[in-house]
């Protein structure tokens, strides 16, 4: 029996992750073909079928289901063993896995990476945009270093640590400006536009209006803060949004903004990590370095404050 390869486990982890041939090779910057021989490779190694192959997708087999889990234990020690060494070192190189939830990464993620490459020069940074319990899902599995999500996640194994704090906007059709800001009962008796099943700020917005059992046809879903904006300036109804994604989104839109009065809708920002992870000192570096870059954006956009109104 051959002995199983570091790079065999990677590919197989790679194609149980994504199901498909083509994108596990993508992720892992191989060809197609060369990814099928590292499998079969690995398939005749164990003596055993790790995948279910038909024309549109694989499946792991029972086998692969149980091998896919120590497979991912092994990577996951794999890798803290390379940690183990960066920590070593006074500042964080070499590969930097990062994770943003989507209400966030548009809008920080630009000063964020342009101040990461200036204070610590030698980091390579990958950058994972996605929602937030799939965030914590591959940090578990050694996938990501940290990621920025809002808190609290509230999962025992991680570390949290808050940011920054920010309140949401009310978005309106032009035509609303200057009308009276309308109480979170008010709000409930409106057609809301929010963001999909599955992201945070979503069930955020929809606890601040009280409206988690809201009738379906209360509410219309959208992708995007992007999309939300823009069907509001269509007049299709109302939203919230972040105050950090005011200026880029509403830049191209007919809509008006106004203030809650207090206490106002908001939502807390921070970083998490694995509790064990041994790069815990550099990643509160980091996390310094997000909070910073936070407050210049918050100071770059102060003008679009004088556009919002506020809630009697």
């Amino acid at each position: 029996m051959k002995n199983l390869t570091l790079k065999q486990l990677r590919y197989f982890e790679a194609l149980a992750r994504h199901s498909h041939f083509g994108r596990a090779a993508d992720a892992c910057a191989i060809s197609q073909p060369a990814m099928s021989v590292q499998i079969k490779e690995l398939e005749e190694t164990l003596g055993t079928e790790l995948f279910e192959r038909s024309a549109r997708q694989v499946r792991l087999t029972s086998f692969g289901e149980e091998f896919a889990q120590r497979v991912r234990d092994i990577l996951r020690s794999v890798d803290e063993l390379e940690d183990l060494a960066r920590a070593s070192l006074e500042r964080l190189v070499g590969r930097f896995r990062i994770g943003v939830i989507p209400t966030v990464a548009p809008y920080l993620l630009p000063t964020i990476i342009g101040n990461l490459t200036r204070l610590h020069g030698g980091l390579d940074i990958h950058v994972r945009e996605t929602q937030t319990q799939k965030l914590i899902q591959e940090l578990a599995d050694g996938r990501l270093d940290t990621a920025i999500v809002a808190l609290p996640v509230s999962e025992p194994s991680l570390t949290e640590v808050a940011l920054f704090e920010e309140n949401f906007v009310l978005v309106r059709p032009g035509d609303d400006e200057g009308k009276p800001v309308p109480s979170r009962e008010k709000l409930r008796e409106m057609r809301l536009l929010l963001l999909e099943e599955g992201h945070c700020f979503r069930e955020q917005a929809l606890s601040f209006c009280n409206m988690h059992s809201a009738r379906p046809r209360e509410l219309l879903d959208g992708s995007s803060l992007s999309t939300l904006v823009q069907m509001v300036g269509a007049g299709i109804g109302v939203t919230l949004i972040p105050e950090m994604a005011v200026a880029v989104e509403t830049r191209s839109a007919s809509v008006s903004l106004a203030r809650f009065r207090s206490p106002q809708p908001s939502r807390t920002i921070g970083m998490i990590w694995r509790k064990a992870s041994p790069l815990a000192e550099q990643l509160l570096q980091i996390s310094e370095v997000v909070r910073q870059s936070a407050d210049a954006l918050r100071e770059q956009n102060n003008p679009t404050s004088s556009l919002l109104g506020s809630g009697n």
